[in-house]
């Protein structure tokens, strides 16, 4: 006899077989389990889940510079993830961005004392913008285009 059959027997109130108190307790036992399976997969579930954006993936980024002495073009790939733009590639570049649920952006890139800062607005597979910024032989403005990987 198991440990939940001997307390359904010691528990049973006068008048109610043992038995009766032994199969209710389990299907409390089991709607209990059930409710808070329920619950817990709701949970995960709410954990999990990403707020994804329209434009998350992988993105090709053409950035031309139009004044002062930067260079004249350069190519990089970046990521959009739950809106958040992420630099594609390795080095010493640090990157902040964001999407706006209708396609606006804004980054800030910076790479020691150089800088820019880049806005615009994206569609589901391209879009473009100005940027300005500080290079290492002064300041700097241009324009980007990005289309989707």
């Amino acid at each position: 006899m198991t440990m939940i059959s001997r307390i359904a027997l010691a528990s049973a109130p006068a008048g109610v077989p043992a038995a009766n108190i032994f199969l209710t307790s389990r299907r409390f036992r089991a709607a209990f389990l059930t409710l808070a399976l329920a619950l817990a997969g709701v949970a995960a579930a709410g954990g999990t889940t990403l707020a994804r954006s329209i434009y998350d993936g992988d993105w090709s980024v053409l950035i031309v510079s139009n004044s002062g002495s930067c260079g004249p073009s350069y190519r990089y790939g970046v990521q959009i993830a739950d809106g958040a733009v992420i630099y594609d590639g390795s080095g010493m570049i640090t990157m902040q961005g964001r999407v706006t649920p209708r396609g606006a952006v804004r980054v800030v890139v910076r790479a020691g004392s150089q800088w820019a800062d880049g806005s615009g607005r994206l569609t589901k597979m391209r879009g473009g913008g100005v940027w300005r910024g500080q290079g290492s032989g002064g300041a700097c403005t241009g324009t980007w285009v990005a289309e989707r990987r």
